[in-house]
C-alpha cells in the first residue's frame, strides 16, 4: 500500500485536480464518485482512501467512511505500516478539520474530530478541540463523557505534557460562558492551572474574576465565590484584586464571610501607602461588620480606620502626592475608586456628622482630585459643557435627565425607585438610566421595558461610563448609589454632566463635583448645610415615596417558633452591618420590661452563629433569658419577607442607623415602629417616614425615649391597634404613599435647578 498522501498541485492529475474542485467547493457526491474512480485505477494510493472517506462523512455516510479509512490500515502488512497509514490518516482528518473551522463550520469541524478522536483516544490537544468546537456548535452537553476524559488527562501529567496554553484558555473562556457554575467546569478550570504561565494565566484569570464579577452582580453568590476561590491562591500578592473578592465574598455563605476577612487582613499585610491601608481597613472592617463579629474588636478596628484617615487628611495637606505612588493608571484608578467612598463606616459606629462629615467631604476632596489628574483630558472635555459655557436656548429648554445605579434591579434602590421612574413625564424630560450591572430580575426588566433604548448598559470602567454620559448630553445626573458604589463616587468626581445630584442610596458622598443632596424637612437637621458640602435640596414631604409594596404567603407561625398567642412579638430586622451593641442593649431592656415577650431577630448578611453569640450575650449582660430570643432565617424572597413581618407587634429600630426600605415596609404592613432620632442622615430615615405617614407614636430623642415607647408600644395594645388602622388609612392620604405626587416634586426641583445654573 502506496502511503504517500501528498497531493500537491504540480504532481495531480487532471481527475484528482477536478476531484480536489469539487471537495473543496462543497460538492462532495461528486468528489466522492472522482475519488472511487482513481481507486479504480490505483487501488494502492492510500491517501485516495482518506479523501473519499472524508467526502462521505460530510454527505452524512459515516459508516461506509469507517470501512473505507480501515480498508488500508487493515491491509497493511506490518503493524510498523499500520502506525503510519494511521498517522498519516489522523493528519488528514485534521487539516480537513482545521480547514471546515476556519470556515466557521463548527458542527462539521467538531465530526472530523470525533473520528479522529477514534483513531487517537488519548490525544489530549483533539479532545480539547473537540471540545472547543462543541461549544462554539453549541452541541455541548455536560452530559458527555468527553470533558470527564479531559479532565482525567489534564491530571495525569505525562499525558498532558505537550498541551497548547491557547487552547486551554479557549475551552475556559467558552465553559465560563456557558455554565461557570457546573462542577465540570470548575474541575476543568482548576486542572488548567499547572499548564498555564504568564500572560496565558494573566489571562485566566481575569477571566475567571470577569465571571465570578458578573454572577456576584447579579446576586448569584455561590458561583461567584467558587470561581473566586479559584484564584484567590494565584493572586495572594495583588491587593487591588483581593480587595474586589473581598466585597463579593461579604454577600456569600458563612464560610464566604469569614474567608472575607482572613482576605481583608491578608491586604493589610500586602498594604505599603495610606490609599493600600485604608482600603484594606474599609474591606476588613466591613467584612467583621457583615459577618456580625465580636463588637470590641470592631470597635478596635473602627478606632484604626478613623485614625488612618485623619493620618491621610493631615499628610496630604503637607504633601498632595500622599496618597502613594502607583505608576500603573488602571491600578491608581482602582485605589482611587475604593478611597472615594470611604468613611461611610462612621455611620454604623457614631452620629456625631458635625465631625465626621467634614472629616469625609476631605476624602472625597482628596479622592476627586487625584481622580481629575489621573483622568484630566476626559475632565477637560466634560468641561466644554460646564454652566458657563451653556447657550442661552440650552437654558430655555428642559434639562435631560440622567439616573446612574448599579442597583437599578431587585435591591432596595431598585424596589424604592420605581415609582419615580415609573411615574416621571417622559413627553417632557428625555431621561436616561445607566447601569453597570445587567440583570434579568424582574425590576430591571421592568425598567429595561419602560425606557426601551433609554436603558444603557455601562462598563464598570468609570472613564467609560462618564464618557456616555457626555456624549448623551446628560444635563442633571442622579446619582443614587452615593457611598455604597465605588464607581457612583468616581463618575460624579470627573462631572461628566453640568448638575450632578445624590439622591437614595445613602447619604451624600461628599464629592465635590456633586452640586445637590435631595433631602426633606425631617432627614437632616436644619443646621445641615453647614457641615454638607452639597447643596441641600428640601423636597416639601420626603425625600422617598412609593405607591406599596407587594407581598406573598408567610412562612412564619407563631407555633412553629414556640412562641404563645398571647405573647408580645418585638422584631429587628437588619444587616449585620446595622448591629450596634448600645442599641441591641436598649432593645434586650425593653423585652426585659414586658413581660410574655419574645423578640425576633433576622440579620441578613451575616454570619448566625456570630449574630446568636452576640445577642445572646447581651441579654445576658441585660438578665433576659436566651429562650426568649428567635433567630430567623433567610426567606426566598423579599415578598415572603414582608408577608412575614405581620407576626410582630411592634419593630425596635437600630441606631445609630436606622432602617429605611424595612422602615417602609414595617409602616405599610401596619406596624409600630420604635426609633431614635439622630443628627445624621443615617440616624433620621425612620424619624421623616414616619412623619409623613402621621405616626409620631414611637419616635424618640434619646435612649429614655426609647425605652418608653418600646415598652409602652408593648403594653398598650388599643395603642398599637389605632397606629394600625391609622397607618391603613395613610396609604390613601399620606405624601409618603404618592409615588406620582412625589415625582412632580422631582421633576419640579430638577427645573429649579437648570433655572438656578
Amino acid at each position: 500500500m502506496n502511503a504517500d498522501s501528498s497531493l500537491t498541485a504540480p504532481s495531480l492529475t487532471e481527475i484528482e485536480q477536478q476531484a480536489h474542485i469539487y471537495f473543496s467547493g462543497g460538492n462532495y457526491k461528486a468528489a466522492s464518485q472522482h475519488y472511487e474512480q482513481m481507486l479504480v485505477d490505483d487501488p494502492a494510493q492510500a491517501s485516495y482512501y482518506w479523501h473519499l472517506g472524508l467526502a462521505l462523512v460530510l454527505q452524512g455516510q459515516e459508516a461506509e467512511a469507517q470501512f473505507t479509512w480501515m480498508t488500508p490500515i487493515l491491509e497493511a502488512e506490518s503493524e510498523v505500516q499500520q502506525e503510519q497509514l494511521t498517522l498519516e490518516l489522523i493528519n488528514v482528518l485534521s487539516v480537513e478539520a482545521d480547514r471546515q473551522e476556519t470556515l466557521s463550520n463548527y458542527e462539521t469541524a467538531w465530526l472530523l474530530r470525533q473520528h479522529l478522536r477514534e483513531f487517537a483516544p488519548n490525544n489530549t490537544d483533539n479532545l480539547l478541540r473537540t471540545l472547543g468546537l462543541a461549544l462554539q456548535a453549541k452541541i455541548f452537553s455536560f452530559e458527555d463523557s468527553l470533558l470527564p476524559e479531559i479532565i482525567h488527562c489534564l491530571q495525569t501529567v505525562s499525558s498532558a505534557a505537550a498541551l497548547c496554553p491557547d487552547r486551554l484558555l479557549q475551552v475556559s473562556q467558552l465553559l465560563l460562558q456557558l455554565n461557570p457554575g457546573h462542577a465540570a467546569t470548575l474541575n476543568f478550570l482548576e486542572s488548567c492551572i499547572p499548564y498555564l504561565s504568564g500572560k496565558q494565566l494573566t489571562e485566566w484569570i481575569d477571566w475567571v474574576l470577569a465571571a465570578a464579577t458578573r454572577h456576584s452582580q447579579n446576586s448569584q453568590f455561590t458561583i461567584a465565590s467558587k470561581l473566586n476561590y479559584l484564584a484567590i491562591p494565584l493572586v495572594l500578592d495583588n491587593i487591588k484584586i483581593l480587595l474586589n473578592i473581598i466585597y463579593q465574598l461579604q454577600g456569600g455563605s458563612i464560610v464566604d464571610r469569614l474567608e472575607s476577612i482572613k482576605l481583608a487582613e491578608r491586604c493589610l499585610e500586602l498594604a505599603t501607602n495610606p490609599s493600600e491601608k485604608i482600603s484594606a481597613t474599609n474591606a476588613l472592617l466591613s467584612s467583621w461588620l457583615y459577618s456580625g463579629g465580636d463588637w470590641k474588636q470592631a470597635v478596635e478596628i473602627y478606632q484604626t480606620y478613623k485614625a488612618l484617615l485623619q493620618a491621610l487628611i493631615k499628610s496630604y495637606a503637607q504633601m498632595p502626592n500622599a496618597i502613594g505612588e502607583v505608576v500603573d493608571v488602571e491600578q491608581k484608578l482602582g485605589f482611587l475608586s475604593n478611597l472615594a467612598p470611604v468613611g461611610s463606616l462612621f455611620f454604623y459606629f457614631e452620629d456625631e456628622p458635625k465631625t465626621n462629615r467634614p472629616l469625609r467631604n476631605q476624602i472625597a476632596q482628596i479622592a476627586q482630585s487625584h481622580l481629575r489628574t489621573v483622568l484630566s483630558d476626559e475632565v477637560s472635555k466634560y468641561q466644554s459643557r460646564s454652566p458657563l459655557l451653556l447657550t442661552a436656548s440650552d437654558r430655555k429648554r428642559l434639562p435631560r435627565i440622567g439616573y446612574f445605579a448599579g442597583t437599578l434591579r431587585q435591591h432596595s434602590v431598585g424596589w424604592l425607585s420605581r415609582w419615580l421612574l415609573t411615574y416621571h413625564n417622559r413627553d417632557r424630560f428625555d431621561i436616561h438610566l445607566y447601569s453597570p450591572r445587567p440583570s434579568q430580575d424582574p425590576i430591571q426588566q421592568q425598567f429595561r421595558q419602560e425606557y426601551g433604548d433609554r436603558f444603557h448598559d455601562v462598563s464598570s470602567n468609570i472613564a467609560d461610563i462618564a464618557n456616555q454620559i457626555y456624549d448623551d448630553q446628560i444635563d442633571i445626573l442622579v446619582e443614587m448609589d452615593s457611598l455604597t458604589n465605588f464607581g457612583g463616587c468616581g463618575v460624579v468626581a470627573l462631572k461628566p454632566a453640568p448638575i450632578q445630584v445624590h439622591w437614595l442610596g445613602y447619604d451624600a458622598s461628599g464629592i465635590p463635583g456633586v452640586d445637590y443632596f435631595i433631602v426633606d424637612p425631617y432627614v437632616v437637621p436644619e443646621d445641615a448645610q453647614s457641615y454638607y458640602s452639597e447643596t441641600l435640596w428640601r423636597l416639601p414631604h420626603t425625600y422617598i415615596a412609593v405607591d406599596g409594596f407587594e407581598t406573598h404567603t408567610p412562612s412564619l407561625r407563631r407555633d412553629q417558633l414556640g412562641i404563645p398567642g398571647d405573647a408580645i412579638i418585638y422584631l429587628s430586622s437588619q444587616t449585620g452591618l446595622k448591629r450596634n451593641i448600645d442599641n441591641v442593649r436598649l432593645q434586650m431592656q425593653v423585652i426585659k420590661a414586658v413581660p410574655n415577650s419574645y423578640f425576633l431577630i433576622k440579620s441578613f448578611l451575616a454570619n448566625p452563629e456570630f449574630i446568636k453569640t452576640f445577642f445572646q450575650d447581651v441579654a445576658e449582660s441585660e438578665g433576659v433569658s436566651a429562650d426568649r430570643l428567635r433567630f430567623l432565617p433567610d426567606v426566598s424572597s423579599e415578598f415572603v419577607h414582608r408577608a412575614n413581618l405581620a407576626i410582630a407587634d411592634v419593630v425596635l429600630d437600630t441606631y445609630p442607623y436606622n432602617g429605611a426600605t424595612t422602615t417602609l415596609e414595617a409602616l405599610w404592613t401596619g406596624l409600630p415602629i420604635v426609633t431614635r432620632v439622630g443628627e445624621q442622615f443615617a440616624a433620621r430615615n425612620s424619624y421623616t417616614m414616619m412623619m409623613n405617614a402621621g405616626i409620631t407614636e414611637g419616635i424618640s430623642w434619646n435612649d429614655d425615649e426609647y425605652l418608653e415607647w418600646g415598652i409602652k408600644l408593648g403594653q398598650d395594645a388599643a395603642l398599637r391597634q389605632d397606629i394600625f388602622y391609622r397607618l391603613k388609612r395613610s396609604r390613601h392620604t399620606s405624601p409618603l404613599w404618592n409615588g406620582r405626587q412625589f415625582a412632580q416634586d422631582m421633576e419640579s426641583a430638577y427645573e429649579q435647578m437648570w433655572e438656578r445654573l
